[in-house]
């Protein structure tokens, strides 16, 4: 068995490291200047770390801006994709609706719609609403169900709840509000947390519905940001690497966040 776990353990520490590659070679990309970063063979030494590089990340082009745009997007569109997604879930996981099934199915099956079949059609309708070059494309729909993934997620959370516990609370006076707010709410904390960074890390990498509707550079999502150290003055893949490090800090912080919601030592806080 020792022997096992150590060649598990070995094994493990391999792929982990396979894995950290390309994080490894991106950070010493990084620091590297302009002329290192295209020396071919490509390699992770460095003759002197170039800290200013994340510095000229911000002074090149307004990199902060960019930052400050995906959050405001995210924060937004994660919002009311959790909001209405549970609501929308707790309805048909809970709610005496007539069909609730063939609309559940439904909503199964535009899962394998994919998106750019309704490229065309969104496009078209933000034009004729005048929203075309505003964020309201990138944040109205996710007020408005939250996506087929997040309310099949939360559907299935809230069957698995048992009957008795929302039915104690319609004893005590508790109305469908009250019991989806109240009480099945903070009981589906897993559910939550794993909508809430989904959605988040779905809509701060998002790139191709900013590059239709937005036209403005200053309005433009990190992950616009980002394309534009390829495409202004050649290519700075040196900077390219250290803003695509930093675009990612809030990711990882969020990825922390949500396992700590996890873990069963923390359940009873």
């Amino acid at each position: 068995m020792m022997r096992r776990s150590w060649i598990s353990y070995g094994v493990l520490t391999l792929l982990a490291m396979v894995s950290l590659t390309p994080f490894v070679w991106a950070f010493a990309t990084s620091l590297k200047p302009i002329e290192q970063a295209y020396e071919f063979p490509p390699t992770m030494t460095l003759e002197q770390a170039r800290w200013s590089n994340y510095t000229d990340v911000f002074d090149k082009l307004p990199f902060g801006q960019f930052m400050l745009n995906s959050t405001v997007i995210a924060l937004a569109a994660v919002t009311g994709a959790v909001l209405t997604s549970s609501m929308a879930g707790y309805a048909l996981a809970r709610l005496p609706l007539r069909g609730k099934r063939f609309w559940f199915a439904l909503l199964v099956a535009s899962l394998m719609l994919p998106s750019q079949v309704l490229l065309i059609p969104h496009f078209l309708m933000y034009e004729a609403l005048g929203w075309v070059g505003t964020y309201k494309p990138l944040i109205v729909p996710a007020w408005l169900g939250g996506g087929a993934f997040n309310v099949f997620l939360f559907r299935q959370y809230f069957r698995s709840i048992p009957m008795d516990v929302e039915e104690a609370a319609v004893l005590d006076g508790a109305t469908r509000w009250q019991c989806y707010r109240r009480v099945l709410m903070p009981m589906a904390r897993p559910a939550v947390v794993a909508a809430t960074v989904l959605s988040l890390l779905y809509h701060w990498q998002a790139f191709l519905n900013p590059l239709l509707y937005l036209s403005d550079f200053r309005k433009y999502p990190v992950s616009l940001g980002l394309r534009m150290y390829q495409t202004m003055a050649g290519t700075w893949v040196n900077l390219l690497m250290a803003a695509s490090l930093i675009a990612l800090v809030p990711m990882v912080v969020a990825f922390a966040c949500g396992f700590r919601a996890f873990d069963p030592r923390r359940r009873g806080h």
